[in-house]
């Protein structure tokens, strides 16, 4: 700081925070004068409200203003009145904040006693701070009004840092008007106004507020990859900043996260609590927090944040983010389970429209919605189509989301109008918009979050097709939404050498962390810190990877359900679909779709669990009772299958497609597939793509034994055996040689792999899930890295083919991280696995493969009496 100008000292409070606390301290201890010392005190005062304690703020800032009064300098005064103004609206004291800068406006107009002017800068300023009041206050019009002054007097001023300030100002503003152009034309040139500068700070909130522009425009990708540079930016500066976390949250649950904008959300919650932060801050982090509990299908805890919001958000007059906290409150009201429809709540809807509309949000089509839904279910047939026409109206305009929505208000209006061509052109419409915003992810996980969108738009289509009897249309609408993610080709991770030192490191952290665990070493604790965090930035990392397609043209649904059944022959395809709480079973074969009911869908989880936890237990006699498990397979079968169950037709090759729910229903245990071959797949569409995956050229066959697996040796050595008679190229890597790096290379574009080698399932995180190698996991993140899938794949381990329901009907695993690659054929177990017995089957398994049979058909001449191992793809 130049001794000359104390002024140096307020540019250096945001470029170099650490450095202006020292000076405002040197300062003061200097004795000057009061000029200097408001200067000092005004430092002090913006440094602890930007690190959150707004009460050792308020009192520095007015300190700072007393000691501007003494020293006669009205600039000095207005503008240190008008940072005091900031504070107290922060700290939620809105009306002494707003008096305040109202005082600091009127100062600037006024003339001082002594004659003198406070500058035409200096009111500048002051009107951009009551602008960025306004708008937390969600006054936007008013706060429009101060920036057209503000704006031009600053630029004409040529005072670079506070006129890219207000023109960042006012593109959050317009943001929240809707206008996301001029938003985001206005932080690209507050960007390159900053560019030259040494505020650091600025430079860091102009990154952050592009990311929140590319947000609003749809890029998601990128609006995570600006937030994480921010968010660096930020750290290295040290100071918190509480509106990232806000706009972090809003992106995370526009990408369907909604778990994760819960967590990041409480976590600021936790850092403001503690850090005695700004209370503006804490209604806004509760508002968020409120959206991601609804999102996320806990409407109790939604409901209790936005109640709390709402109540700050009153205190502080902030009218228009009030009214959105009743808006998530009303939401979260409705979808509680057995929520009654009532006609107080259909006027509260209906009046909270109208006051949303009143402030000109882009969410009032929410509250139409709401209201359109609670009409339709009071039986008001003439108000819901009023309200669900109104909510229907964005289907045209705005981002994809919004606009899907739109089209969800259209589909209800013409099931309540019965007209069943109108409710599927909607339907039709919004899941192409919720496919467009898909195709911008590169991410799986993104990929199949991101479904959960269209799930009751699918659903309204499935429920009429029910009650019309179209069980062939039925299977096509079924297929148009499951398992999608597995129909767009990977894509392929750029080679980032950043990643792959984090994934290298995170074996790393799992392996030194399996240690200390064995050892019971005081050291575990930070090991499983260092793992999450790890885990957290490659997972950051994939997440920011761009679409590579568009996708395809959409084939008609006679032309894809034609293909499916031509692609059958003689077998038969059992696609398990649920709707409205029944399970249906739509049977394929013979040229014929039939559909038949299985029965209620909860009965069907509470069997697949019921027969999971037996089999867990069972896993580990050396011979389980066949009569137990024929009987446990009996009541499993009647709950999934239903009748569909005897009419397979005998020992015809089997697909099942079932919902992603019953995914780890353990198949091989039904009677009428225990010496059937079949195979398991997420989708029929899925089915087709695996069935015509192209084989490799040549025959390598990989064979992997990872650490600590009992009988693995004798395992891999045998089927090393049976290969070598057959004169094959086989590739085998034995205990200490299994390492991710090496198994890697050795699978890719492999026509055969198997790996013996323990697995964990993550269901927290499912490309997480992992088999153990000698130097740590390989994951999901690391299979997703293959540049060619191996054609077939044995994994012999327990819970393998494990995989998480996500979105509306889709799976995420290990075995999804290479269907979507291009792998034909998986052999895995969805329980868990006697090590001993499984040896003779995986021996009898490659003994048929090697002699030309396909995995199904193989597997089920192999298993005796198993029903650990399906095939899962095409098999």
């Amino acid at each position: 700081m130049s001794r000359e100008d104390p002024h140096d000292l307020l540019a250096m409070v945001f470029a170099r925070p650490r450095e202006a606390l020292a000076a405002a301290r040197a300062l003061l201890a200097d004795g000057r004068g009061p000029y200097e010392s408001s200067i000092a005190r005004q430092a002090l005062g913006i440094l602890h409200r930007e690190f959150g304690d707004l009460e050792a703020a308020i009192g520095e800032l007015r300190q700072a203003v007393r000691l501007a009064r003494r020293s006669g300098s009205a600039d000095r005064e207005t503008d240190v009145l008008a940072t005091l103004g900031i504070a107290l609206l922060q700290s939620g004291r809105t009306r002494a904040g707003l008096s305040a800068l109202d005082q600091a406006a009127a100062r600037a107009e006024s003339t001082r006693a002594d004659g003198t002017r406070a500058d035409g800068t200096t009111r500048a300023r002051v009107l951009f701070r009551r602008a960025g009041a306004r708008w937390i206050l969600g006054r936007h019009g008013p706060a429009l009004d101060d920036l057209r002054d503000a704006v031009p007097a600053l630029l004409a001023a040529r005072d670079t840092v506070w006129a890219a300030r207000a023109l960042t100002l006012r593109g959050h503003v317009q943001l929240a008007l809707g206008a996301v152009r001029p938003a985001d034309a206005d932080f690209r040139t507050a960007q390159d106004m900053l560019g030259p500068t040494r505020q650091e700070h600025d430079s860091a909130v102009a990154v952050q507020n592009r990311g929140v522009a590319a947000f609003r425009t749809g890029d998601l990708p990128a609006a995570l990859a600006l937030l994480d540079e921010a968010e660096r930016r930020f750290s290295s500066l040290g100071t918190p900043m509480f509106d990232l976390v806000g706009d972090r949250c809003a992106v995370l649950l526009a990408a369907g996260l909604a778990r994760d904008a819960l967590e990041h959300a409480d976590g600021g919650l936790r850092l403001l609590a503690r850090l005695r932060g700004q209370a503006t801050r804490r209604a806004e982090l509760l508002l968020i927090a409120a959206r991601a509990a609804l999102q996320s299908g806990d409407p109790a805890t939604a409901g209790e944040r936005a109640g709390e919001a709402r109540r700050l958000f009153a205190r502080q007059h902030r009218a228009w983010w009030s009214e959105h906290a009743r808006l998530i409150v009303l939401q979260a009201e409705q979808a509680t389970p057995d929520a009654p429809a009532r006609r107080t709540a259909l006027g509260e809807a209906q009046r909270l429209a109208t006051r949303l509309a009143g402030l000109g949000s882009p969410e009032v089509w929410q509250a139409h919605l709401l209201a359109g839904r609670i009409a339709l279910a009071l039986g008001r047939a003439g108000v819901a189509e009023r309200h669900l026409a109104r909510a229907a109206d964005v289907r045209h305009r705005g981002p994809a989301t919004s606009r899907a929505g739109g089209w969800l208000a259209e589909a209800l209006r013409a099931e309540a109008a019965g007209e069943p061509r109108r409710l599927l052109h909607a339907c039709r419409a919004g899941l192409a918009l919720i496919e467009e915003h898909r195709l911008t992810f590169g991410s799986s996980e993104l990929h199949a979050l991101a479904t959960a969108q269209g799930a009751e738009l699918v659903t309204l289509a499935q429920r009429h097709l029910l009650r019309e009897g179209r069980p062939r249309r039925l299977l096509a609408w079924t297929e148009r939404w499951r398992a999608t993610s597995l129909a767009v080709p990977a894509v392929s991770p750029p080679e980032d050498g950043e990643l792959l030192a984090r994934l290298a490191a995170l074996r790393q952290a799992e392996h030194l962390l399996a240690q200390a665990r064995q050892d019971g070493a005081a050291s575990a604790a930070a090991l499983e810190r260092d793992r999450s965090r790890l885990e957290s930035r490659v997972r950051s990392t994939t997440l920011q990877i761009k679409g590579g397609s568009r996708g395809g043209r959409e084939r008609r649904d006679d032309d894809r359900t034609g293909r499916l059944l031509d692609a059958l022959g003689g077998g038969r395809l059992a696609e398990l679909v649920a709707v409205d709480g029944t399970l249906h079973v739509l049977l394929c074969g013979d040229g014929t779709v039939r559909r038949h009911t299985a029965g209620p869908m909860d009965r069907a989880v509470a069997e697949v669990e019921f027969a999971r936890s037996r089999l867990r237990r069972l896993a580990y006699e050396r011979d389980p009772d066949q009569g137990e498990l024929h009987d446990l397979g009996a009541r499993l079968e009647r709950a999934v299958l239903g009748p569909a169950a005897d009419l397979l037709g005998e020992r015809a090759p089997l697909v099942v497609v079932p919902p992603s729910t019953l995914h780890t229903t353990p198949w091989g245990l039904l009677p009428s597939l225990r010496r059937r071959p079949f195979t398991v797949a997420p989708s029929a569409r899925a089915w087709l793509r695996a069935r015509s995956a192209p084989r490799p050229d040549g025959g390598r066959v990989v064979l992997v034994r990872g650490p600590g697996v009992a009988h693995a040796d004798r395992e891999v050595r045998e089927i090393a055996g049976l290969y070598a008679e057959a004169g094959r190229e086989v590739s085998l890597l034995e205990a200490g040689r299994s390492t991710a790096p090496a198994v890697l290379a050795a699978i890719d574009g492999s026509l055969l792999a198997h790996l013996a080698a323990h697995g964990t399932f993550r269901a927290d995180s499912p490309l997480f899930s992992s088999l153990h190698l000698d130097d740590g996991p390989l994951t999901g993140y690391d299979l997703e890295r293959l540049r060619r899938a191996p054609h077939h794949l044995v994994l012999s381990s327990c819970d393998s083919g494990q995989m998480a329901a996500v979105g509306a009907d889709e799976l995420l695993g290990l075995a999804t991280a290479l269907l979507r690659l291009g792998t034909a054929g998986i052999v895995a177990s969805v329980v868990p696995v006697n090590d001993e017995t499984a040896v003779p089957v995986m021996l009898g398994l490659h003994d048929g493969l090697r002699r030309g049979l396909g995995l199904a058909e193989a597997l089920c001449r192999a298993r005796g009496d198993d029903v650990s191992f399906i095939a899962i793809g095409a098999g």
